[in-house]
């Protein structure tokens, strides 16, 4: 064998490249910092960790006048004044108000103590995660019910699947939100939240339908002929042979359909629904600090993207590996 021996790809200094990454990254927030020195903005970092989760205060307040007396167990007791039976027994608190020998009227503080509760913006957080979640749920099934219509051989089905379809992808999601709080909830008595779901399950099915549309005609039509020889039914074949292989192949379109059913999930703010975006606001409006929350708001985004799009790689794995 005569010719120059093959030469190995010069792979890439890993260290290097990684450095500039990082260097890139600090540009970034030098810029981002000096772009807010230049408006003269002054960063309250402090402010946002409260609307997130705070620290409640649980107060036990006396029910009744009396006084306040050590008993044989060593713990602080509220005895009723005009009935001694009747006694509170003050202990577990974090921080007790009263001492031995207190007189203490009724409504009167004895102690508090304090309990870990979500702010607002993390029960927006909740809501956008239950309110994304259900809709993926819904959407999918409308879209691969759809999908499947778009390919039949029946001409009503089909032609009822393509109106559907062109109609959601051609008007605006937040129009189709309008229309279905205000117009269907309201003929149907919807609450927000169904109406939400239902709105974005729409939205998103239309977009699975042609995802789903494109995977199953992605295979080879000789697969459906085999099927057939075998002497299975046409839904059999697309059961057990063609939407396994085309299951794969939509994997990752449909990640991204799921990530931006995500993002569009804030657009439910319009109806008075407090998803993590409408909380951001209503955060804003209370701290004067739009900044601190929006860069929050974006990082909790990123968050629940970025772990969707981790289990949607694993799953690429897992059936890669199968091969």
């Amino acid at each position: 064998m005569t010719g120059r021996p093959l030469q190995m790809e010069k792979q890439p200094n890993q260290v290097l490249w990684n450095l500039v990454f990082g260097a890139l990254l600090l540009l970034m927030g030098v810029g981002i910092y000096k772009s807010s020195q230049s408006i003269e903005y002054i960063w309250r970092w402090e402010r946002i960790p409260q609307y997130v989760f705070f620290k409640a205060e649980n107060p036990l307040r006396a029910e009744y006048d009396g006084t306040v007396k050590t008993n044989d167990s060593g713990q602080l007791v509220l005895v009723n004044d005009f009935d001694d039976s009747e006694q509170t027994v003050i202990k577990g608190f974090a921080d007790v108000q009263v001492y031995d020998g207190d007189l203490v009227f009724e409504g009167d503080l004895l102690a508090v103590n304090y309990e870990w509760k979500a702010g607002p913006i993390a029960n927006g957080l909740v809501m956008t995660i239950k309110l994304s979640l259900v809709s993926i749920v819904f959407a999918i099934l409308l879209g691969v019910i759809s999908g499947l219509a778009r390919i039949s051989p029946n001409p009503a089905l089909r032609n009822l699947s393509i109106l559907y379809i062109e109609v959601i992808r051609g008007t605006p999601l937040l129009v189709q939100i309008f229309i279905v709080y205000f117009f269907i909830g309201t003929v149907l008595h919807l609450d927000r939240f169904t109406a939400g779901v239902a709105a974005l399950s729409i939205f998103t099915g239309a977009y699975i339908a042609e995802i789903i549309r494109a995977g199953i005609e992605s295979i080879h039509k000789g697969q459906m002929e085999a099927g057939r020889s075998l002497g299975m039914s046409r839904g059999a074949t697309l059961r057990y042979i063609i939407l396994p292989q085309a299951f794969k192949r939509v994997l990752p379109p449909l990640a991204g359909q799921f990530i931006n059913l995500i993002k569009d999930s804030s657009l439910v703010s319009v109806i008075s629904l407090t998803d993590l975006t409408k909380a951001g606001r209503e955060t804003v409006s209370s701290t004067f600090s739009p900044f601190e929350v929006w860069f929050t708001v974006a990082v909790l985004y990123l968050v629940l993207t970025g772990i969707l799009s981790f289990v949607v790689r694993r799953m690429e794995m897992k059936y890669a590996a199968r091969n």
